[in-house]
């Protein structure tokens, strides 16, 4: 029975964790009335989810994509000609590798990052003071993030798309010995508008889900310091597993 009551206790917590964040994703949405007077807020969140990401998602992209055209050679060595290489690694970058690696790499630098914020605000009562001025934190503090996160999410990734596309071909090209023109042909015979629209829709819940964990984490965080560090840990750990439940489920449905 104790072993029962551990794992109700635990379906419990968590449907009361999902009823909570579904609370704050309402919460959010209604405040977005006030998108045109809060752009300043949602700006510089802007700049510092998406304009300060970027030095790292091209460090990610370019190895990701180097090393999917040496994964797919061998893969096809033996198989298919290596001129499929193009095309093959492409698609594994713009459907998969793209929006997933990406977005757990924003999960763990900008979810952490709005965690540990508004986990400070919390347990320092600044929170508390912003109310106490009639200020809304989830309209002050929630929405520029969510937002932020919802706009720069598919942009970093139609980025992180082209600069591991970049990497792929100088793979290729270089070490593959495969010309430029056979690895764009075999994009053209391979790619699929769809494709690319089947990521951005994943970049754009990715970017909802991170803003969204991190947000509800960051108001419900206490203990001082202490809960401030595992805070930020679990909200990355929550909204990288996220991502990736979210990823099969797009799947699924899309394919």
């Amino acid at each position: 029975m104790n072993l029962l009551e551990k794992l109700g206790l635990k379906v419990l917590r968590f449907l009361e964790e999902l009823g909570e964040v579904s609370i704050l994703f309402i919460k959010i949405h209604a405040g977005m009335y006030r998108v045109f007077r809060d752009r300043r807020l949602i700006l510089r969140q802007m700049e510092h989810i998406g304009v300060n990401s970027i030095p790292l998602v091209i460090i990610i992209a370019i190895f990701t994509g180097g090393v999917s055209a040496w994964q797919a050679a061998y893969q096809l060595k033996g198989l298919a000609p290596l001129s499929f290489i193009g095309g093959a690694t492409v698609r594994a970058v713009i459907t998969e590798l793209g929006p997933v690696l990406t977005g757990i790499v924003i999960a763990g630098r900008v979810g952490a990052s709005i965690a540990a914020e508004l986990g400070t605000m919390k347990v320092t009562e600044q929170i508390d003071a912003l109310e106490s001025m009639s200020i809304n934190p989830v309209r002050y503090l929630a929405m520029p993030r969510y937002l932020a996160s919802l706009i720069m999410m598919p942009m970093l990734v139609v980025f992180a798309n082209v600069i591991a596309v970049f990497g792929a071909y100088l793979v290729s090209n270089f070490f593959l010995g495969i010309s430029s023109y056979v690895f764009i042909e075999s994009i053209r015979n391979f790619f699929s508008l769809n494709d690319y629209f089947y990521g951005i829709v994943k970049a754009t819940f990715f970017g909802a889900v991170t803003a969204l964990i991190g947000c509800h984490i960051g108001f419900k965080t206490e203990g001082g310091a202490e809960g401030v560090g595992l805070s930020t840990i679990r909200s990355f750990v929550i909204s990288a597993a996220t991502i990736l439940i979210l990823d099969y489920i797009l799947w699924n449905l899309f394919f």
